[in-house]
């Protein structure tokens, strides 16, 4: 069994003031696989402080000097990601398709972050003006379980491109891959101080990140209701914020989509990462004159995604990060039904042949109204619906009447009608007939979804604040 005592703070492997000692479960087998000592209010401090040093140099530095720092960091990680997948697999539960397919990204992002400061102007005129981009300061990462280093990565690779130095809490969940995640920082010679990383709870590390008037930004992926509260909080320093946020996104197919291919793309998407992914399609709309073709598209479709043990390669879905998690999913399946839609794939319970591990049955309920709470609340498991419509206007009508709007899909034969409707759709990104994320597109949300947004150019500049100089 793992045992994680220690924190990373100005430098160094440090055992933290916090006593508190959290379980580490496999998720496919219910066994306790290590232990994490927690950080507390004084080791987040402690943080902040050691990031608010380290701000001192670290913000006065050029292009060279950050980009050279992105490089180490991302050789540092390529040489530990086989380690890095195998700890997903074993305290998250994603499946080995996706930590193949995903994974090598905590590596590129670094990569990526370099170009883009290389070709970025720090300095440019405005009318009169000289403006310079600086580094907001010390910022804080709060980060989710679903794919922590993922978004640790992300965020920690933009701040750097700024000039920002940071404070890093990741989910007490995810200890395996931060402890990697964080000897890869510490092997790639890192200055002291840059990247301070605590796991703690949100409710205690998390609360003193986002009210302290050290910290300047914070960026936080996760529940609507914890980023509410963290712009609350950061609204008495004034704290800059990204928040990526909730989702509940439709897949809209419009009359002349080819279902072969449309179909398992929309499936894929809505139970992408084991249903845990806040970008997923979870509303199928469907127009009422190739409804039934899409109900027995999606009939056919959903059992060739295996669920089951998440290191067998033919696994699409592996097990719900936890037992509070399943109940949560399940509960949800009961509201369907309660709700009146009926079940066209999957159901309650553990699939046939697994009687142990928090695995839920793919599920995919029809006869929906965009009212019901399965339709409006975002279940974060392997759960959709879907939502038949009359004409373009009211699947326009049924995508946008959401709090939501982090994602949004369209497929359609007709590739200039898709991105008329597109342009239409009140979400942050939308992808056509299954296109893949771009690393350079920004990526956040809108309505309940968030603010602000990531990747790329837009992500460094999250970070940094123009000062215009007027002589």
């Amino acid at each position: 069994m793992r045992k994680i005592d220690q924190v990373y703070i100005g430098g160094a492997f440090v055992t933290p003031h916090g006593s508190e000692l959290s379980p580490l479960f496999n998720p496919a087998t219910e066994e306790v696989v290590g232990e994490v000592r927690l950080a507390d209010e004084a080791d987040a401090e402690a943080a902040i402080a050691a990031a608010k040093r380290a701000l001192v140099n670290f913000s006065t530095t050029g292009k060279r000097e950050r980009i050279d720092i992105l490089e180490r960091v991302s050789a540092a990680i390529a040489k530990r990601v086989d380690e890095l997948k195998e700890a997903m697999i074993e305290e998250y539960g994603g499946t080995k398709d996706f930590v193949d397919a995903t994974m090598p990204h905590a590596a590129s992002v670094f990569l990526d972050a370099a170009r883009t400061l290389e070709s970025y102007e720090l300095t440019r005129p405005a009318g009169g003006a000289i403006v310079s981009m600086q580094p907001v300061g010390v910022a804080a990462v709060i980060t989710p379980w679903n794919h922590s280093v993922a978004f640790i990565c992300e965020k920690v690779s933009s701040a750097i491109a700024a000039g920002c130095t940071t404070v890093v809490k990741p989910s007490e969940l995810s200890a395996l891959q931060t402890q990697i995640m964080t000897e890869c920082f510490d092997d790639a010679g890192v200055p002291a101080g840059l990247i301070n990383v605590v796991t703690g709870r949100g409710d205690v590390v998390g609360e003193v990140l986002s009210r302290h008037p050290d910290v300047a930004k914070v960026s936080f992926t996760g529940s609507t209701a914890v980023g509410q509260r963290i712009m609350r909080n950061g609204a008495e320093t004034m704290k800059r914020v990204t928040l990526e946020l909730g989702g509940k996104g439709p897949s809209v197919f419009l009359d002349d989509a080819d279902l072969e291919a449309g179909v398992p793309a929309a499936i894929a998407v809505g139970f992408a990462n084991n249903g845990q992914a806040c970008f997923a399609g979870t509303r199928i709309l469907a127009p009422d004159s190739r409804l039934e073709e899409v109900l027995d598209a999606v009939r056919a479709v959903v059992p060739t995604f295996k669920v089951g043990d998440p290191r067998d390669p033919s696994t699409a879905l592996g097990p719900l990060v936890n037992q509070r998690q399943y109940d949560r999913v399940q509960s949800y399946i009961r509201l369907g039904r309660d709700e009146g839609a009926q079940i066209l794939v999957g159901g309650e319970g553990r699939p046939e042949g697994l009687d142990k591990g928090w695995f839920t049955r793919p599920t995919v309920f029809t006869g929906v109204s965009n009212d019901m709470r399965i339709a409006r609340e975002e279940i974060f498991g392997p759960v959709l619906c879907v939502i038949s419509y009359r004409d373009e206007d009211e699947a326009v009508a049924i995508a946008n009447d959401t709090p939501y709007g982090l994602q949004a899909y369209v497929f359609s034969a007709d590739a200039a009608r898709a991105r008329r409707i597109a342009d239409r759709l009140e979400s942050g990104t939308v992808l056509i007939n299954g296109a893949r994320m771009d690393p350079r597109a920004p990526h956040g949300g809108v309505k309940m979804s968030g603010l602000g947004r990531e990747h790329g150019v837009y992500g460094m500049e999250a970070y940094l604040e123009p000062r215009a100089v007027i002589a």
